[in-house]
Order: C-alpha cells, then sequence, then structure tokens
C-alpha cells in the first residue's frame, strides 16, 4: 500500500488521468478561442473613440 491505497486504486488514478488529456486539451483550445473572439469584440466595440 502507497499513501493508503493499493495498487489497483494507483492503476484506476492513471487510467483516468490518462484519458483526462484530451479532454483538456479540447478545453485549453475552446478557451483560447473564446478569449480571442473576446478581445475582437473589445476592439470592435472601443475601436471608433480611438
Amino acid at each position: 500500500m502507497f499513501l493508503g491505497f493499493a495498487w489497483y486504486w494507483w492503476l484506476v488514478i492513471v487510467a483516468v488521468m490518462i484519458l483526462s488529456i484530451p479532454f483538456k486539451i479540447r478545453f485549453m483550445k475552446w478557451w483560447s478561442r473564446r478569449r480571442q473572439e473576446q478581445k475582437k469584440d473589445q476592439r470592435r466595440k472601443w475601436g471608433d473613440d480611438e
């Protein structure tokens, strides 16, 4: 036992972490696209004043 977990729980934890990587990548791409769209909207909104 390591940190109170049996060996098979460590396999489950590692499997979940490996399976979550594609979802994290997809979320990061979506988040960066969303941030760029927000910046474009701000430029359009305040760009006439400059």
